[in-house]
């Protein structure tokens, strides 16, 4: 179990280790007064130094028991310290006790076992009751002769031995309520502290899902947009490059342009929808037929697509990974590699789908640097691909060409078989 951590501004909540401190000081002024009392209207007066003694050392009571409760708010009274102020107390009781006329004060000594019951537990302060009347026991024995067939010095050690008990008994009540109310103040502080680190919690899920959706939303722009808009700018310049030459070839760019830049507002739409929770139907065969035709019409790279499977029982989100993924291989064959043949094929299986794209082109320079510190158009397909369960392959060689390898599970499995299986190919077609 973890420890809760206080907040610097509230103080640690201390286990009472002290008796009240109205029981002592109603007891102190009982005996001041009753000592007082007797001492101005008694038959045998004091003498005023045993009066200032008697007065001295309640007021040393007092302070004495000042001083207990300010360590304990501050740190706790330790047990070395609980049984020098229990014997300093004790003291001050006998030195009252020798002082006072009235007689009262052997009342004080039941604050002994009462005080030592929140200090040192119930066993000390047993022990401590049943020493009291012990030394009052043997206080009578020693004092007097047949003191046991004295019915005042009976019905004093009976008193006094019922006073004990009672004292101890409302001590165990009184250490019981405070026990109680200790542990509900460190329940109320372990709440706060609970709820300050679940707010704590909350700001770092609210910062991390921010993060989340911004890469989230960039990875949409470079993949949906950023792809048009780049098939965008080499037709036009294209266009421009064959303007002079070619009229034909300029037109076809240009409309090869105008297709991608409405793609590509179609995608912003789309994605404006998704946001908007009003998602349209998403299919992988059709729009990766579409891509290819529209690769064909503006020039560049000769791009077949071959098909086989069945798309059924794959979620949107798998489907559209692999899109992505496509879009991405044929940018990158189009603009880096030079290729002349790009080769799509899909396939649908039982477990998994797998989209391989393989081009003619002049390949990476260093595969290895390459998968180590990939670029932003992979790096986002990764992070598109591994929430899905899926896993991106690049196998590239200078001069070889690149072949890019996305694979996503089915959703949902289909049961006994196993993720990343070669899919199997039902049926099929080739475009």
């Amino acid at each position: 179990m973890t420890t809760t951590p206080w907040h610097p501004r509230e103080p640690s909540p201390v286990r009472p280790g002290h008796a009240p401190p109205w029981v002592a000081s109603v007891l102190y002024a009982a005996v001041l007064f009753a000592g007082v009392y007797y001492d101005l209207v008694g038959d045998e007066p004091q003498a005023p130094a045993c009066t200032t003694g008697f007065v001295a050392a309640l007021a040393a009571l007092f302070a004495l028991d000042a001083a207990e409760r300010r360590l304990h708010r501050r740190s706790g009274v330790a047990r070395g310290l609980a049984a020098g102020v229990l014997l300093a107390r004790v003291g001050l009781f006998f030195a009252v006790t020798a002082c006072d006329s009235a007689g009262l004060s052997r009342a004080l000594f039941v604050l002994v076992p009462f005080t030592a019951y929140f200090a040192f537990g119930r066993r000390v302060s047993l022990a401590l009751g049943t020493g009291c009347a012990g030394a009052l026991l043997g206080r009578y024995a020693l004092a007097s002769d047949g003191w046991y067939t004295d019915a005042e010095a009976i019905s004093d050690l009976l008193m006094f031995a019922l006073v004990l008990v009672l004292t101890v008994s409302m001590a165990a009540v009184a250490t019981g309520e405070q026990d109680a109310r200790w542990r509900l103040e460190s329940t109320v502080r372990e709440l706060t502290g609970s709820q300050r680190r679940l707010r704590a919690y909350a700001a770092r899920v609210a910062e991390l899902s921010t993060a989340e959706e911004r890469n989230r939303l960039a990875r949409e722009i470079h993949d949906s947009i950023g792809h048009h808009l780049t098939a965008v700018a080499v037709q036009v310049e294209k266009a421009e490059a064959f303007r002079d030459l070619d009229r034909a070839e300029s037109d076809r760019a240009l409309a090869a342009a105008r297709w991608s830049a409405r793609r590509a507002l179609d995608e912003a739409r789309r994605s404006v929808r998704a946001l908007r929770e009003e998602p349209e139907p998403f299919s992988l065969s059709d729009a990766l037929t579409d891509l290819v035709r529209n690769a064909a019409d503006g020039g560049g790279p000769h791009v077949t697509l071959d098909i086989t499977g069945q798309e059924t029982g794959y979620g949107e989100g798998q489907v559209t990974a692999l899109y992505r993924a496509a879009q991405e291989a044929l940018t990158n064959a189009r603009r880096h590699a030079g290729a002349a043949h790009v080769h799509l094929h899909v396939a649908y299986g039982p477990a998994a789908a797998r989209l391989t794209v393989t081009d003619d082109g002049r390949g990476l320079p260093d595969p290895a640097a390459a998968r180590a510190a990939p670029g932003v158009g992979l790096r986002g397909l990764r992070e598109r691909l591994q929430p899905l369960g899926g896993a991106l392959r690049v196998r590239s060689a200078p001069g070889e060409g690149t072949t890019l390898t996305a694979t996503v599970p089915r959703n949902p499995p289909v049961p006994g078989a196993e993720d990343g299986a070669d899919p199997a190919a039902p049926t099929g077609h080739s475009r």
